[in-house]
């Protein structure tokens, strides 16, 4: 999907006489789907233990909603109101988690109702109105930018170091990673492809740094995102957590026997959903500078089909935050290539479900050819 990333990436730069590339719209890229990246990190460990939550845009309106009456209503200082709002998306995603780990009430029917419940509070909270506007500290968490210590004039170096540092870091792990799997004996690539693919991801690291640097430098949001990315990809490739989500997935009565709590993970699983619902909220609310009661319109939608473009199995088992992350920029890369172009929002939407189709469809394909 990587490859498939960068094909996409590519065609509408040339379809869009070379704005697609262009500084200012590769932070917008990052802006406008900040909040759908946030969710498919967190749906696709929902995903990966076979079931769904079609709440979660919901969840996201009535969390933003929560933030605009503490912050512009109440005066509540931007701090506190966050980690408030973040705590009340742990409790809805405990109160959901309840039902489908503890009832067994399918995720399905549990979020389809979370869905209907936390929109219709959401306009109650807000009586039909919109809460505007956030002060500029809340709003610095969707558009802010990181300051340059090193005083740029034409370029922001610190996002050029930034860029550096990062490189030499993949380097060192990449480099690690391969001495490990020699000294075990894995089958690993030719020392020249290794080099290859090394040199060619280091430069991409580099231009994109580059890009955004002769720009405003590295979005607030961006930050927040590779740490997300980070922690929750160490979680599920080098924790016992994640190997129990893994499990679970893939066959949730032989994970039960072989000692794992299912019932407890399920439950933690569709907690951690609730609280990156509630970021996801957060980051729209101050993206918008409003909390208003048509936020997260179909983000339910776009979070689920950024993980199954991404590779994840509609069987559950399956999946990686990886792949959830290109999954979720191959979505967002067709958004404004197309709406550059000037595609009416019919076609867009038509084009969008070809393309989850397709991805599904290859999915199942690959499963039954390894079954056969």
């Amino acid at each position: 999907m990587f490859t498939a990333l960068v094909l996409i990436m590519i065609l509408f730069q040339v379809l869009t006489e070379g704005i697609l590339l262009r500084p200012l719209n590769i932070t917008n890229l990052i802006l406008q789907n900040s909040y759908i990246l946030v969710l498919a990190i967190g749906m696709v460990l929902v995903i990966i233990t076979g079931h769904i939550d079609l709440s979660v845009g919901s969840v996201a309106a009535f969390v933003g909603a929560i933030s605009g009456i503490l912050i512009i209503n109440h005066d509540m200082p931007v701090f506190l109101a966050v980690i408030l709002s973040l705590l009340v998306g742990a409790v809805i995603g405990a109160w959901q988690g309840f039902w489908v780990a503890y009832v067994k009430i399918p995720a399905f029917i549990v979020t389809l109702a979370g869905m209907l419940l936390f929109r219709g509070l959401t306009m109650l909270v807000l009586k039909g109105k919109s809460v505007a506007p956030y002060p500029q500290s809340f709003q610095d968490i969707s558009s802010g930018f990181l300051p340059d210590i090193f005083g740029g004039s034409t370029l922001h170096m610190l996002t050029i170091v930034a860029g550096i540092v990062f490189s030499i870091i993949y380097l060192l792990i990449e480099a690690r990673n391969r001495k490990t799997q020699l000294r075990y004996d894995f089958e690993v690539s030719s020392k020249g492809l290794f080099i290859t693919k090394i040199a060619a991801i280091i430069v991409l690291i580099n231009v994109f740094t580059y890009v955004l640097a002769t720009y405003e430098g590295i979005p607030t949001i961006l930050l927040i995102l590779i740490g997300l990315i980070i922690i929750y990809s160490f979680v599920m490739k080098k924790t016992v957590m994640g190997r129990h989500v893994y499990a679970i997935g893939g066959n949730e009565k032989a994970a039960s026997l072989s000692g794992i709590k299912t019932k407890k993970a399920t439950f933690w699983v569709f907690v951690n959903m609730g609280v990156l619902a509630a970021l996801s909220g957060l980051i729209f609310a101050a993206r918008l500078n409003a909390a208003t009661p048509k936020a997260g319109n179909l983000f339910e939608l776009d979070a689920i089909a950024a993980c199954f473009i991404g590779g994840a199995s509609a069987y559950g088992g399956i999946g990686t935050v990886g792949g959830a992350i290109v999954g979720g920029l191959v979505m967002g890369v067709m958004n404004n290539g197309m709406s550059i172009i000037g595609l009416g929002i019919d076609w867009q939407q038509a084009i969008k479900g070809l393309v989850l189709l397709i991805a599904v469809a290859f999915d199942i394909y690959n499963k039954n050819k390894l079954a056969s």
